[in-house]
């Protein structure tokens, strides 16, 4: 494709055969690209609901969930629709996490078969362990919020949790586990004691937070890396807001290569994660964005000079920073992403 080939107009549907699959270590194949379905505080259940209904009518089959959301009673209804509807269930990709307040050892088959309940399935495709931090926080808190047990990560805690993610691929209740907002220490120790390894590490990934470090050893590790905010969540929570904060769909190159290509640049963005090799799972209640979202996973290529142009963009700029989770006074966020490349002692 040359600079100036124009991507074709977003279509009612696009056939999800035409969409690029991932390969986890089982053997088993994922969407390259999903559904997110965290609707943060200004969506409700009911129009995420829908959105996960539309979704799977223009082409959809991975859906991203995730207990803290609150919304997984209202997507349970719409996957029990979208199967009743002729789509089979083995051609959904389901995901949910494990919340923070559940890593205790009698806490998580419970939380998983919850999850079950509520999305209205036997199994899930793949459960993640949300964060790495057992540090309750109520929801829309804002930044500033500490949970009083909060504790740092503590790598045989975190197993024990693991054991009995492991035990829920025993029972039949997960197909594959994975990790989510996790650093290369952490995942070093994680792949080091693991009985069942990881199929997918969960992080922040955009144009603007590329990670390339941790993005090259999730790789190499054999693990599939799905990438959230991919479009630099734009809809976040404002306790996620900080001044230095940047925007990839603003970003001057890539408003340029989206008018070359005659498309929104979150197209653009979309496209650059899929081709890069990451996964990601954008989140809209718009059926013209999602639709455009899908169709850039299946859409013509981003030429290798636009590819490097976007690599060019790193700014280390991350967006979820998680200073709900921190564990001490007068720490700052950088502590929770071991950026020195050794775990933050407690």
């Amino acid at each position: 494709m040359t600079s100036t080939t124009t991507i074709a107009a977003v279509p009612e549907r696009v056939d999800p055969a035409l969409i690029p699959q991932r390969k986890v270590h089982t053997g088993a194949t994922m969407p390259a690209v999903g559904l997110g379905t965290f609707g943060s505080d200004h969506v409700t259940p009911a129009q995420v609901a829908e959105a996960v209904k539309g979704a799977a009518a223009v082409g959809y089959r991975h859906f991203d969930c995730a207990s803290v959301y609150g919304n997984e009673s209202a997507v349970g209804g719409s996957l029990e629709a979208i199967v009743q509807g002729g789509i089979k269930r083995e051609e959904l990709w389901v995901t949910s996490k494990l919340w923070n307040d559940k890593h205790g050892e009698d806490d998580v088959i419970a939380s998983c078969k919850q999850s079950l309940a509520d999305l209205r399935l036997k199994y899930l495709d793949l459960y993640l362990v949300h964060w790495p931090f057992p540090n309750f926080h109520a929801p829309e808190c804002d930044v500033s919020s500490r949970s009083p047990d909060a504790k740092p990560y503590i790598h045989e805690s975190y197993m024990k949790t693991w054991r009995k993610m492991e035990e829920l691929v025993d029972l039949g209740l997960v197909r594959h586990i994975g990790t989510s907002n996790m650093t290369i220490p952490k995942l070093k120790m994680v792949l080091r004691d693991a009985r069942i390894k990881p199929a997918v590490n969960e992080m922040e990934l955009h144009p603007h937070f590329q990670q390339p470090e941790l993005f090259r050893f999730v790789v190499e590790s054999g693990i599939q890396p799905v990438g959230y905010c991919p479009l630099g969540s734009p809809g976040r929570p404002e306790r996620d807001r900080t001044p230095e904060d940047t925007a990839p769909t603003e970003d001057p190159v890539i408003l340029e290569i989206a008018r070359r290509h005659g498309v929104h640049p979150a197209v653009v963005c979309i496209k650059w994660a899929v081709q890069r090799g990451q996964t990601p799972i954008p989140f809209s209640v718009n059926p013209r964005n999602y639709t455009a979202n899908l169709q850039a996973a299946a859409g013509d290529p981003l030429t290798n000079e636009e590819m490097q142009q976007i690599a060019r963009l790193d700014r280390n700029c991350r967006l979820i920073k998680g200073q709900v989770f921190l564990w001490k006074d007068g720490q700052t966020w950088e502590a929770l992403w071991d950026v020195n490349g050794e775990i933050t002692p407690p």
